[in-house]
């Protein structure tokens, strides 16, 4: 197939508008995640969405609207235990995970087991989005971006000192509420780009492969934003060419940019300066 006959397929065209746009989304809200030392929280909401994918399905329901308001409870629920209960994130993260994937379970259980529906939502199969799933997916990507720029320079101070910020009269407690609730969601989204197995990746490993550069903020946000995608288009194309997994081939492209861009930047600042 040439590659001007393979962009002319619908499903093509659906899953690079709906990645493209889910990645660029991610990437930048995984840039804050990183700065804050909260990257293993997609991780732990992706499986609560498990949880949240199991409760639609049993009921017969859309997944995505059922798990988008469990999804946003649970991240709430992680500030809370962090704030009242006086536990790390990373404890409050992994109670909430584990609470997640082992309701889902049950519920899948008591469904009569997993079926293919269920497979699709873990590990992903954006070459079966639909129309409607890809208008829901830009317009939700459009509002979160609206959001995060509305609350940008907020953002960026807590994601460096939050005691700072806190001293300079931002309020530092709405403030993580918005970005743990933009971050539930984005995960919700991601779900059908590389499954909610693996969406944690695609938070977090743009910003990590971005940082390898040490450029200014915005620098990394659109670097992060370009690595995102260009994983996820070539993801897609070489899923469908190779008849691979698209979520895991975009997960392992996603890895393959970070490794050669980790080793390309530790190569050059070992490099002397020419008449050194």
């Amino acid at each position: 197939m040439e590659i001007s006959e393979f962009f002319h397929h619908g499903f093509i065209q659906r899953a690079l508008i709906a990645g493209c746009f889910i990645a660029a989304l991610c990437s930048v809200l995984g840039t804050f995640l990183v700065l804050r030392r909260l990257s293993l929280i997609g991780d732990g909401l992706a499986h609560v969405t498990f949880g949240g994918v199991a409760v639609g399905l049993l009921f017969q329901a859309c997944p995505f609207y059922v798990a988008v308001p469990i999804v946003m409870a649970s991240a709430l629920g992680i500030l809370k235990l962090t704030d009242r209960a006086r536990l790390y994130g990373d404890a409050a993260i992994g109670i909430v995970s584990s609470l997640g994937i082992a309701g889902g379970v049950l519920i899948a259980s008591v469904a009569g087991g997993f079926n293919v529906d269920l497979f699709s939502y873990l590990f992903g199969n954006i070459l079966a989005i639909s129309a409607a799933e890809v208008w829901t997916s830009v317009v939700l990507c459009l509002c979160l971006i609206m959001a995060i720029t509305l609350f940008y320079h907020e953002l960026v101070a807590i994601s460096f000192d939050e005691e700072s910020a806190r001293a300079s009269g931002i309020k530092t407690g709405r403030i993580n509420r918005v970005l743990v609730l933009l971050t539930a969601l984005t995960v919700v989204l991601a779900m059908k780009v590389v499954g909610i197995m693996l969406v944690s990746s695609l938070l977090i490993i743009p910003s990590v492969t971005a940082l390898q550069f040490s450029r200014g903020f915005r620098a990394t946000i659109v670097i992060s934003c370009l690595t995102g995608m260009i994983s996820v288009i070539a993801g897609i194309i070489i899923s469908f060419m190779l008849d691979l997994p698209s979520g895991a081939t975009i997960v392992f492209l996603n890895f393959l940019i970070f490794i050669t861009t980790f080793t390309s930047v530790r190569l050059l600042r070992k490099t002397p300066a020419p008449g050194t």
